[in-house]
């Protein structure tokens, strides 16, 4: 029997530098800690819970994430971790759109996730809400009162003026969501935040499911944590966490990766020397991405003028997609939300500095330079061609498998594999792939399904499978059969 509970919603705020998230996450926090609570307060662990005065919605509890901005945000989606269920875009009401407003805005309609706007320091005289409005509708973001769907709450975070309008909004706009936990479920965490203090390796973490306690043996992929102590927002050492609860995790053996899942099953060793080394040349993420019908693309420029070139000339390019465009330099969200969307990166008269290289290596995403636009334009033509004539070749694909396992029995070599595209049929002709680059011909002569013969398996199936003639073939190899 399953116990659910209503779980409060995780709300990430996003913006550009100076509009008021800060001071916006301390007026919240502040204002719906008690006095007895503040004295508790050690130091900041990467978000918080208040609980508000609004008692007629499922829970009127809220986590807010307190991370810098849309990095840390696009960060977290990089990983796989789809942490926020909601997210506030901060606009300051006189300055209206800024560079970092508007990567905001792309990070968040990436992200899938509904979002509130809000326009902070509308009690100054220059604030001009309504050219805000006009400006986000050139960024396809329709406000309510322009006709879209957008909710937008005017405030003040700095005297606390429609702050409780803002999370009542917010609380109204998630209850469709119908957020649950169940206490029998196995504990799932999310990574916020890492450091290594006196205590230690102190890990951040948002729980989103079950039930940690201390004692729990967990992991984060490989990386083991023997759960030795649990402290709250609020600095105080408690025995057990809930969802959305923010806490601090003491225990793990190594360091964990921000963004990485805290769970009970443990997830193999990622093995470093087995993967691709980071392509030099944009054609060769063609053969990282197969699955990619249109060439992903984040656009960074030095100016306004330059990108409007930019894209204009691309717009003409139907096997193009482009996920953001940008004036300025490349910075590391860049990396994350290409890494995120399978986009590579371009800069046009930009610099790069080294540790956004760096982070590009570690992250696998191609960043490209130029400084003539005929080139740029040129080179994503030709890319974009490539791709359309490899999505051609992909739809006579019938079936494609991995490579989990090999076994000998009775002195004939058996290769057990798990079907992610299609069927695979006794008799087919299969392709070897390794690192997306085929290696030999062979054919399926034997096909079982739990020791027993069948004559295909499906998607999501697992089989052992006898090919001949035999191929050096490695686990994670994929095998396709093509009509």
């Amino acid at each position: 029997m399953s116990h659910t509970n209503p779980r409060p919603p995780i709300v990430a705020i996003l913006g550009h530098v100076d509009h008021g998230k800060t001071s916006l996450l301390d007026f919240i926090r502040s204002s719906h800690i008690t006095a007895k609570e503040h004295g508790g307060i050690t130091q900041k662990i990467g978000a918080y819970e208040i609980t508000t005065t609004h008692t007629a919605y499922a829970t009127p509890k809220i986590t807010f994430i307190d991370t810098p901005g849309h990095e840390a945000f696009s960060q977290l989606r990089a990983r796989g971790a789809t942490i926020a269920d909601i997210a506030i875009l901060i606009i300051d009401a006189k300055d209206s759109l800024k560079p970092q407003t508007i990567e905001s805005i792309y990070h968040i309609k990436n992200a899938n996730i509904p979002y509130i706007v809000a326009l902070n320091k509308v009690d100054l005289p220059e604030a001009n809400p309504n050219k805000v409005k006009n400006d986000l509708l050139k960024h396809e973001v329709i406000v309510e009162d322009k006709g879209g769907d957008v909710p937008v709450v005017e405030i003040s975070a700095k005297t606390g003026k429609g702050v409780e309008n803002l999370l009542e909004t917010l609380l109204l706009i998630i209850e469709d969501k119908h957020l649950v936990y169940d206490l029998d479920n196995p504990p799932q965490a999310y990574i916020i935040e890492t450091k290594k203090d006196r205590r230690g390796i102190v890990a951040s973490a948002i729980i989103k499911d079950g039930v940690l306690r201390i004692g729990d043996t967990v992991y984060s992929e490989a990386k083991k944590c023997k759960v030795r102590t649990l402290i709250n927002d609020l600095g105080a050492t408690v025995r057990e966490v809930t969802p959305s609860t923010p806490f601090e995790v003491l225990g793990f053996e190594e360091m964990p990766e921000v963004g990485t899942l805290i769970t009970k099953a443990q997830v193999g060793e990622k093995l470093v020397e087995t993967l691709p080394s980071r392509p030099t040349d944009i054609r060769s993420m063609l053969q990282e991405k197969p699955e990619e019908k249109k060439l992903a693309l984040v656009v960074k420029a030095d100016s306004v003028g330059s990108m409007e070139a930019i894209i204009q000339s691309l717009s003409k390019n139907e096997d193009v997609k482009i996920i953001l465009n940008a004036v300025g330099d490349v910075h590391r969200s860049d990396i994350f939300l290409a890494k995120t969307t399978k986009a590579i990166v371009i800069g046009f008269s930009v610099t790069i500095d080294n540790e956004v290289k760096e982070l590009a290596k570690q992250e696998k995403v191609i960043i490209k330079t130029y400084n003539i636009i005929y080139e740029l334009l040129d080179e994503l033509y030709e890319v974009s061609q490539l791709l359309k004539e490899k999505e051609e070749k992909e739809k006579s694909l019938k079936g494609e498998a991995k490579i989990l396992a090999t076994f000998i029995i009775e002195g004939e070599k058996i290769f057990g594999i798990k079907v992610l595209k299609g069927k695979i049929n006794l008799g087919d002709p299969i392709e070897l792939h390794r690192d997306n680059n085929p290696i030999g011909k062979t054919k399926v002569v034997s096909l079982k399904n739990r020791a027993k013969p069948v004559q295909e398996v499906k998607k999501e199936q697992e089989a052992g499978v006898v090919l001949s003639p035999p191929l050096d073939i490695k686990i994670g190899d994929m095998i396709k059969s093509i009509l």
